[in-house]
């Protein structure tokens, strides 16, 4: 997992994601999608992320994976092996300023039920 923050020529981007999976994961990611009781709380994360505007994207394939139905209630979340979510900050004038900060810790404040939803879903235990 990842949180990202970066300048460029459009403005100031922030990221938060989880891609390049270890082995493992993706299987773990699926699973607990799938799962009815810890499936709804990453869709419900990601409608509130997009209904606030940030773009979700990630790898996404093109057809349902073997294994699942392609009419589960989440086949379009069973369909990544990623997930990456972010927004843009183009008000040039705020990027010099305390709101840009502020901008900031609310973003991270709005990643923060998906990003901990995969800390507790998608982390491979390690080996004893």
């Amino acid at each position: 997992m990842e949180i990202g923050l970066r300048f460029d020529l459009d403005g100031l981007h922030v990221k938060g994601a989880w891609h390049y999976p270890d082995p493992g994961q993706v299987q773990l990611y699926r699973a607990a999608v799938a799962d009815k009781g810890s499936g709804p709380a990453l869709a419900r994360a990601i409608d509130t992320l997009r209904h606030k505007g940030y773009e979700i994207s990630g790898d996404v394939m093109k057809v349902i994976p073997r294994g699942y139905s392609p009419q589960h209630e989440r086949a379009d979340l069973l369909r990544h092996r990623s997930v990456v979510v972010g927004r843009t900050l183009e008000h040039d004038d705020w990027l010099v300023t305390a709101k840009a900060l502020d901008w900031v810790l609310d973003t991270a404040a709005d990643l923060n039920p998906m990003l901990s939803w995969f800390a507790q879903h998608v982390t491979v235990p390690e080996d004893p």
